[in-house]
């Protein structure tokens, strides 16, 4: 059986907003539907996988884009084990906003979803395929990096959003309750809840709680905390924070638990997602 490369992650502190992840065979890298806080998009650079986005489900192969706004549901996995590979961005949304104004692209400098899933074009896939190979690249210069994002994107952003593929609406306006709800959780996602609790706050029997907080979310209120208890998980081991520790911070009972978890959503382990590749040449284990 050949050997499966290990993902390889890029981060630079001289670039907060921007994070990269590379994979060259993710025949076991299984996501299970999960979100990030950051405006992600993706390069298939070989073989095929099932993506899906929300309630739309794709078959991408080598040469497509795909893109995820934040909190967007999504998973990307590969087709009966067969080889395939790509590289992810992950842009955080506040940065993104503002480069999106300074564009002329939105009215103002907050977070608007883009409606666009995913890209079938030469010219912006190679781009974007240069683009993540100056970012891994430890010779290149921090100003040709951040040079090279901004060029790119400033192309990009006008091409998606006035692309044909676009997100259907999404759910009507989320009740109050159950965003009220989600803010409850943002903020106590590291705590021992329960769900007597959260029906509580609602005033919803459990059973109805579950269906319109999925319905809405995308998620259960369990997956929904876990996801966000893996997110913070994510910020620790950026700081450099030993993984027993950063386990515990986001609330996990121990490391193994966490390692667990962390794995099925990242398709990581937390020591690979903690040791990136940065402006410095650097190894991953």
């Amino acid at each position: 059986m050949p050997t499966v490369t290990k993902p390889v992650f890029w981060r630079d502190p001289r670039m907060p907003y921007a994070e990269l992840r590379s994979v060259e065979d993710g025949r076991m890298v299984c996501y299970e539907p999960h979100t990030h806080i950051q405006w992600s998009m993706g390069a298939i650079t070989g073989g095929q996988s099932k993506f899906v986005c929300g309630d739309r489900r794709y078959h991408v192969s080598s040469g497509t884009l795909v893109f995820m706004n934040p909190e967007c549901v999504h998973a990307c996995n590969p087709i009966d084990n067969q080889p395939w590979a790509y590289l992810m961005l992950y842009l955080d949304a506040g940065w993104l906003a503002q480069l999106r104004y300074d564009l002329g692209l939105t009215g103002e400098a907050i977070w608007q979803d883009i409606p666009c899933d995913l890209l079938t074009n030469p010219q912006y896939y190679n781009g974007f395929c240069e683009l993540a190979a100056c970012l891994l690249n430890p010779n290149a210069e921090l100003i040709d990096k951040q040079s090279r994002l901004i060029r790119f994107l400033s192309g990009l952003l006008p091409a998606i959003s006035g692309a044909s593929d676009r997100r259907p609406p999404a759910v009507g306006n989320t009740p109050e309750k159950l965003q009220q709800l989600a803010t409850y959780l943002d903020a106590h996602c590291t705590e021992d809840l329960s769900l007597d609790d959260l029906c509580q706050r609602t005033g919803y029997s459990a059973g109805y709680l579950i269906r319109a907080f999925k319905q809405y979310f995308g998620l259960t209120p369990h997956a929904y905390l876990i996801n966000r208890r893996v997110q913070v998980g994510q910020r620790e081991l950026k700081r450099g924070t030993p993984i027993a520790e950063a386990a515990l911070n986001a609330g996990f009972a121990d490391q193994p638990h966490f390692q667990r978890v962390f794995k099925r959503l990242v398709a990581a382990t937390p020591h690979q997602y903690r040791s990136p590749l940065t402006g410095q040449a650097s190894e991953i284990k």
